[in-house]
């Protein structure tokens, strides 16, 4: 199925430029991923992408995830609630000093909580915190539809929007095999 898709690149050149969200009415617990574990990043990967046709790791080999995951450069959030991983942010600090927010998302079934603003406020933190002397990111019209409406509201800028028509299958790959794509997302489960 061909589509037409928009990408649009932010940017955030001072830190004083952040706007953060709101606090969560519980403050969710969001920790450092150190071990470079690629069955994990694989996890997030799919369980936060596998609804917005994220496809460009599917292929990815064991090897290529650990070669990407185990540099200095790359840090890895997670974000839980109720000791569950509810979502991630992956930081990565490239030459000139400019940190990209590679991926970022939470699990459908935790979105609409005011957790997705949360984790990218701590996010673009840390990006500074890594020494950053600017934190970009990019997003597309296949991502999550808050996704640049969240981006902005942090402060980030746009500077550069793309429009190009792409491949893809009719429906997200979902988070796994066989995944049923007109069921309800299931709820967090017991409180």
């Amino acid at each position: 199925m061909q589509d037409l898709v928009t990408t649009w690149y932010l940017e955030m050149r001072d830190p004083a430029m952040l706007r953060p969200a709101r606090m969560p009415a519980v403050e969710p617990l969001i920790m450092q991923a150190r071990a470079p574990l690629p069955m994990l990043s694989r996890f997030l990967y799919t369980a936060v992408g596998g609804h917005w046709f994220w496809r460009d790791r599917l292929g990815w080999s064991y090897a290529r995830w650990m070669a990407w995951l185990d540099r200095p450069q790359l840090q890895t959030w997670v974000l839980y609630v109720d000791g569950t991983p509810a979502g991630y942010i992956e930081l990565e600090l490239q030459a000139g000093d400019d940190v990209e927010i590679a991926y970022f998302g939470l699990m459908r079934e935790f979105t609409g909580r005011g957790l997705g603003g949360h984790l990218l406020t701590r996010g673009i933190e840390q990006a500074w915190a890594m020494g950053a002397r600017r934190v970009w990111v990019h997003t597309c019209s296949l991502d999550g539809p808050a996704a640049l409406a969240n981006y902005e509201a942090r402060g980030m800028r746009q500077y550069q929007v793309e429009h190009r028509t792409i491949e893809r299958p009719p429906t997200p790959d979902g988070p796994w095999p066989g995944w049923d794509h007109g069921a309800p997302a299931p709820g967090p489960g017991p409180a």
